[in-house]
């Protein structure tokens, strides 16, 4: 059976904006917290009150050169570390309240590296409360007498409000307060004395109210408080049921999309409160659910993303002003998220392991996340194009979406921590709440405007106080003056007796007059006898009614006195776990006193075996400090042999280039005799050249013939075989390629390689240096055959042997020269093998 394929959600189609549509950048704000030193070096500078300027530390070089980089930065508005918690809340969070309670949505979150500060600005401390808690205050404030009772407003299941009517929500009342076993947490109570951690978070004189509410319509409020830990959404207000046995982890929720394309956290716990006070013990409940930890640089470190919404449901009043309007598309809900976000981190600073290390990969994917959608945004604004924003591919983007597309304000408060450690991360904040600026998003709408009259409950409510002003005012007496005066005005309702004496029976005239007016009263009492009876009948109908209305109240009683024995059996069974547990409780006090003195005894122990550890220490630091002192000193020795031995080479290489120049002198000499030897080859053939020629045997030649004469055919052989060439001065030369018969006739070829073995055999070493001196040999035997080649010259008719001898001066030249290299090496070579 093949499956069906699952259907996909259509693509939500892009809305059209128009050309006249007002945008705001989003809000970004910096905050300095102080340095939890004085003596911490600080790389924050507060400019101007808009402008900060960081420096880069000792250590830390940001050019090329060498130079410190000092960066500026510019902000909406930045908050030094003298700031107040008002200061900050009067000129970020109250605005956002401010469009809360006039049906517009926001957004404010607080951004930064660990350790900035960011929960501190967004719940505060005793005596210092948060943007949270204010933020709550001012609300209440505003819209304290204006809330409608509980259970009016009633949240389903796919972010929508509903409402109630007065009786169906004073049942909703009794059956919440009946069944103590629903799903749905306790609403606290608003008259129950506040939590101390949090009862003194803002003072009254720090109370700010909204001014403009509208007083014709009713209000509540719904609060929620959600986690983002690991890229999964959990509910910190759900009470899942507690087993001790096999403790269940929470279950993570989901992201849906409303009919309004809005993202909500579908099954999220929505509590509806009524005051500051409750409100802000239901965020104490689920903060302490949150997920923190210790790290190397923050001792309560969030490991999560918290997100706490408050939802603010109104609905106009009918045309008397007395009731709400029974209409649902009458209902306005806006909610302001206020967003803790958890700070970037490095792991090389924080050394985190196992989950911590999950966590901090986790938390800096979804900021990166974060920064690359701010990014596109930016590109799209500014470059037109149309890229796709991953919103995606974390939950907080996906979450808060509807709110970059033009759904409401956004604020960021970016905390920031001036200490030198943290120099590099700031920087990266910087960038990014630099870049958060240039994101413009669409201003919100302001809603409809109700059709019907204003100032409708200021009517009602003064018609209210007229009626009991009158009430009071009207005079009161007995049962009996009122029943007598209700018979005299019965009496007087009655039609009056004539008056008449009557006299005769047969008076035809009084007789008449008197029996009509009986009859007349008679007819009266029968109305009033009529009208008694149905007013009677109609009392007692009540009365049955009201009787059978006791009987359901008795029974009720007679009901909730059966559940109060049975709660009473469950205290009875409690006391008797309470008295169980504390007998437990005692006999784990006396395993705690057994356990706390055995934790002295290892104290003990610790201490002495901390006493052996630093007695060992320290004898440790005595033989590394004399080792350093046996190394400091065998270093001198080095450095006294190494300066001898360098001495002794520099002497040794003196001494073998004084030899070689030695060598060389007797080079030269025997060069000399060379010299001479070719100087009288040289002439032996000008004598031969001034021989006169041979008559000619061929008729004589012309002119041109005769200014070119040419070389004679027939000359007389060498006896050594080579090639003839053309010199410069226009004779020839003979260039030999029989080296071997060289070798064996040539009496100057062997002087030259006498010499040269003569100073093979004194360069003999047995090293390298024998095979480049034989290396060296052998381009002085090429260079001698060449010359000797050369200088073998047998041709009669060269009368120019200055050739020859430049040919000699060059040869000699080159010998020198690889000479004087063969002397350089060696000495390279001595002190080489001397070192």
């Amino acid at each position: 059976m093949q499956r069906p394929a699952k259907g996909k959600t259509p693509r939500r189609p892009p809305l059209k904006k128009t050309s006249h549509t007002q945008k705001d950048p989003v809000g970004v704000y910096c905050r300095i917290r102080p340095l939890g030193a004085t003596d911490e070096e600080c790389c924050i500078e507060m400019i101007s009150s808009t402008t900060i300027q960081l420096h880069a530390p000792d250590g830390i070089k940001a050019n090329r050169n060498g130079e410190y980089k000092e960066t500026q930065y510019s902000f909406k508005k930045v908050f030094g570390i003298q700031t107040s918690q008002i200061e900050l809340f009067e000129d970020v969070a109250k605005p956002l309240v401010d469009d809360l309670i006039h049906c517009k949505n926001g957004l404010l979150f607080t951004y930064g590296v660990t350790g900035s500060g960011k929960t501190f600005t967004m719940t505060g401390s005793p005596g210092e409360g948060g943007l949270l808690p204010r933020s709550l205050d001012m609300l209440f404030n505003s819209i304290g007498p204006l809330q409608a009772k509980r259970f009016v407003f009633r949240t389903d299941d796919k972010n929508g409000m509903e409402i109630q009517g007065q009786v169906d929500a004073l049942l909703e009342r009794q059956k919440r307060e009946s069944n103590q076993q629903s799903t749905m947490p306790k609403t606290p109570s608003s008259k129950q004395k506040p939590d101390p951690e949090f009862a003194d978070m803002i003072s009254p004189e720090e109370a700010c109210k909204c001014e403009g509410v509208d007083e014709d319509s009713c209000y509540s409020v719904f609060v929620s408080y959600i986690e983002i830990y690991n890229n999964y959404i959990y509910d910190l207000l759900e009470d899942a049921p507690i087993d001790p046995i096999r403790p269940k982890p929470p279950q993570s929720k989901i992201l849906r999309e409303d009919q309004n394309h809005n993202m909500y956290v579908s099954g999220c716990t929505e509590v509806e409160v009524k005051s500051t006070e409750e409100a802000f013990e239901v965020f104490w409940r689920g903060q302490k659910k949150r997920r923190i930890a210790d790290t190397q640089l923050n001792c309560e470190s969030s490991r999560s993303h918290s997100v706490f919404i408050v939802k603010l449901a109104q609905a106009p009043l009918d045309a008397d002003g007395d009731h709400i309007l029974q209409d649902k598309n009458q209902v306005t809900v806006s909610q302001l998220c206020l967003v803790d976000l958890a700070g970037s981190e490095r792991t090389s600073r924080t050394k985190a392991e196992g989950s911590r290390l999950r966590e901090a990969g986790n938390i800096n994917q979804s900021l990166m996340t974060l920064r690359t959608c701010i990014e596109v945004l930016r590109e799209n604004q500014m470059c037109g194009t149309n890229r796709m924003v991953p919103y995606r591919d974390s939950k907080v983007t996906h979450l808060f979406k509807n709110y970059f597309d033009g759904e409401g304000k956004v604020r960021m408060v970016v905390c920031v921590n001036p200490k030198a450690d943290d120099y590099e991360e700031t920087m990266l904040v910087m960038r990014f709440a630099e870049l958060t600026q240039e994101v413009e998003v669409a201003r919100p709408v302001d809603r409809p405007i109700c059709s019907l009259a204003a100032g409708r409950r200021h009517r009602n409510q003064a018609f209210r106080d007229e009626l009991s002003r009158r009430q009071e005012e009207r005079p009161g007496g007995s049962n009996n003056t009122e029943d007598g005066s209700v018979l005299n005005q019965l009496l007087d309702s009655l039609p009056a007796l004539p008056a008449c004496e009557l006299v005769d029976p047969t008076d035809e005239q009084i007789l008449p007059r008197l029996i009509e007016v009986l009859e007349r009263r008679h007819r009266i009492r029968q109305m009033i006898t009529e009208q008694y009876t149905r007013t009677a009948h109609t009392l007692k109908s009540m009365l049955q009614e009201f009787d059978g209305h006791l009987m359901a109240k008795e029974n009720f009683i007679h009901e909730q006195r059966g559940k109060l024995g049975e709660k009473d059996k469950i205290m009875f069974n409690q006391k008797n776990e309470m008295d169980r547990l504390e007998k437990k409780s005692k006999m784990l006090e006396y395993k705690i006193d057994i356990l706390q003195k055995t934790t002295n005894i290892y104290e003990g122990d610790k201490r002495s075996l901390q006493q052996e550890l630093e007695s060992r220490e320290q004898r440790l630091q005595r033989e590394l400090s004399e080792r350093k002192r046996m190394e400091a000193r065998m270093q001198g020795m080095v450095s006294d042999t190494k300066h001898q031995w360098e001495k002794e080479c520099e002497r040794r290489v003196n001494a073998k280039q004084l030899e070689m120049q030695n060598k060389l002198w007797v080079k030269d000499e025997k060069l000399k005799q060379l010299k001479a030897i070719v100087s009288e080859s040289n002439n032996s053939a000008t004598s031969e050249q001034q021989r006169p020629p041979p008559p000619p045997d061929k008729p004589q030649r012309n002119s041109r013939e005769k200014d070119h004469p040419r070389a004679p055919e027939k000359r007389s052989r060498s006896p050594l075989p080579g090639d003839v060439f053309r010199t410069r001065g226009g004779g020839q030369a003979v260039q030999f390629t029989d080296i071997e018969t060289l070798r064996q006739n040539t009496q100057l070829f062997q002087v030259v390689r006498g010499g040269h073995r003569e100073t093979g055999q004194d360069n003999m070493m047995g090293t390298r240096w024998t095979g480049t001196t034989e290396r060296t040999g052998h381009q002085w035997q090429a260079q001698a055959q060449l010359l000797v080649s050369r200088m073998a010259i047998r041709n009669a008719g060269s009368r120019n042997w200055t050739d020859h001898l430049f040919l000699c001066w060059n040869c000699l030249v080159h010998w020198t020269s690889e000479l004087t290299i063969t002397l350089n090496y060696a000495s390279c070579f001595l002190k080489s093998s001397f070192l």
